[in-house]
């Protein structure tokens, strides 16, 4: 057997942290108190260990913790969400703790949990080389969208992803392709979503409906049309 790398992660609140953990499905392999903090979790061969955070340390409220490499990871966004649904009664999608969205084509996703340590979970057999955009033969909107994407998907950074759609959109709307104007418009009332204003995501929905698309230019574009609807879905079942 080769080595094997146990992440030790930073907790202020062992008790809560630990059934936190619970909640997702892990099992609480250790809990101590004395003659020091320490715990440990374990699911799927995979532990997890905890300790206090230095003392008089300046540690940012959030942090990288470590990545998980998962068999199948659409499953497991599926199985965590219905866990964390059923202890908090919504998706805590936002503060501590949280969990990221998971959207169709997607091979990672993360958990910060109450503590602030971040858990990207991934899948196993994702490709070596990710496509992260950026191509320099894109222009206008649809470098735009690309812009967008990677602040949306890799950055998660729903505000910014937001700004820059909707400055786009302003620029380059009269010569911009349909198809491109249709993505543009379905992401922002996605991320209107995601930022938690659903009713600032209706005006991109009317107008998106008002286009004239062909039945092939809407199958082409299924997924990206339904995501804001997909998001208000994942965001309120119960």
């Amino acid at each position: 057997m080769g080595d094997t790398a146990v992440p030790q992660l930073w907790t202020g609140d062992l008790a809560g942290t630990l059934e936190f953990y619970k909640t997702l499905g892990y099992t609480v392999t250790h809990e101590q108190t004395r003659p020091y903090v320490y715990g440990a979790v374990e699911d799927h061969g995979c532990a997890l260990h905890f300790v206090p955070a230095p003392k008089d340390a300046d540690i940012p409220a959030e942090r990288t913790g470590c990545l998980v490499m998962v068999d199948d990871v659409a499953n497991r966004h599926q199985d965590f969400t219905a866990a964390l649904r059923t202890r908090y009664g919504r998706v805590p999608a936002k503060g501590l703790p949280r969990i990221t969205r998971f959207r169709p084509g997607q091979t990672r996703f993360t958990v910060v949990d109450p503590a602030g340590n971040q858990l990207i979970y991934i899948q196993r057999d994702e490709p070596p080389k990710v496509e992260y955009g950026g191509s320099k033969e894109l222009t206008g909107l649809a470098k735009v969208l690309d812009n967008a994407r990677i602040l949306r998907d890799f950055k998660i950074d729903y505000p910014a992803a937001f700004r820059v759609l909707e400055v786009g959109l302003g620029r380059y709307r009269a010569e911009a392709p349909r198809l491109d104007l249709a993505r543009a418009l379905a992401g922002l009332a996605e991320l209107a979503v995601a930022l938690g204003d659903p009713r600032r995501a209706e005006p991109f929905r009317t107008e998106l409906r008002a286009m004239e698309l062909s039945a092939s230019e809407r199958a082409s574009l299924a997924d990206e049309l339904r995501a804001s609807d997909d998001l208000a879905s994942w965001l309120s079942e119960t």
